[in-house]
């Protein structure tokens, strides 16, 4: 059984036509350096398309123009869970559905993760829109692929390490050629001078893989972005496959949209390399 979508027609378009050519035409106006190509991790944003759908493109080409890209079996999808339900790190072993189609999941990967107090849950994803968000663009550019997806309620320091150690450890045993995307916005409903201010600290001390910073800085500036967890999983996978440095693709926030900068919430894209 598949899980079906939830957030069509309030994060993304769900006629299937619309959404297509949405998520093409993003596609198309992005613009990533070619340096990604080398990437083994990636973070983006979960907002409604209109919001951060242009950030979230330059994950997704940077993603497509991998130089592994066709080598690739396993997209490891890790989300931070908003609703408060199910376990505090939730495997899910269903495939998902999108008005573009069902992605398949990994299920032998999938298994596999779910050690050392990892709990296969499907109740976590069930009405959690961050991993759900990003999957019309992987429709269109990886939908012969496998997936695994991922729910963080608990996304500690210490939480983080112990999730990104089963990944590595489940994909080296399967010989997986996998990279991992951590879904994630950045600081909310603040000015665009603080939410820049705060979020160019941690977006520093990403780029130099220094989790330890970003988690310390994260908290100690109360910056909002909610998916910490998720991003120092992605952090520790690409660094133990041999990334050295992350790069920012695309910084932006609501307020290019609203233009309302007095509170606003941003968003990332950027490649572990």
């Amino acid at each position: 059984m598949a899980r079906k979508y939830k957030f069509a027609d309030l994060f993304y378009p769900k006629n299937k036509t619309l959404l297509a050519n949405t998520v093409n035409t993003l596609l198309a106006d992005a613009d990533v350096n070619p340096m990604v190509a080398n990437a083994y991790s990636y973070v983006s944003p979960h907002a409604g398309y209109i919001y951060s759908g242009s950030v979230a493109a330059c994950t997704y080409k940077a993603l497509s123009q991998n130089k592994h890209f066709s080598n690739i079996d396993t997209i490891i999808i890790v989300g931070p869970n908003h609703t408060g339900n199910g376990e505090n790190i939730a495997v899910s072993m269903q495939d998902w559905e999108t008005p573009l189609g069902i992605l398949k999941n990994n299920t032998a990967l999938s298994s596999l993760i779910a050690t050392n107090g990892i709990k296969v849950d499907e109740s976590a994803h069930s009405n959690e829109h961050s991993i759900e968000v990003q999957l019309p663009f992987l429709n269109v550019i990886a939908a012969s692929k496998k997936f695994c997806f991922i729910c963080m309620l608990d996304q500690t320091e210490e939480s983080s390490i112990k999730l990104s150690n089963s990944i590595i450890s489940a994909v080296r045993k399967l010989s997986s050629n996998a990279v991992v995307i951590a879904s994630s916005d950045f600081d909310h409903y603040e000015s665009r001078s603080e939410a820049t201010k705060k979020d160019s600290t941690l977006i520093n001390e990403l780029s130099r893989l220094d989790y330890k910073s970003f988690n310390k800085s994260a908290l100690d500036l109360n910056d909002s972005a909610c998916g910490t967890g998720p991003i120092i999983v992605a952090l520790l996978f690409a660094k133990a496959m041999g990334a050295t440095k992350s790069l920012l693709l695309k910084y932006s926030d609501s307020g290019s949209v609203t233009k309302d900068y007095s509170s606003v919430v941003a968003y990332a894209s950027l490649a572990f390399i």
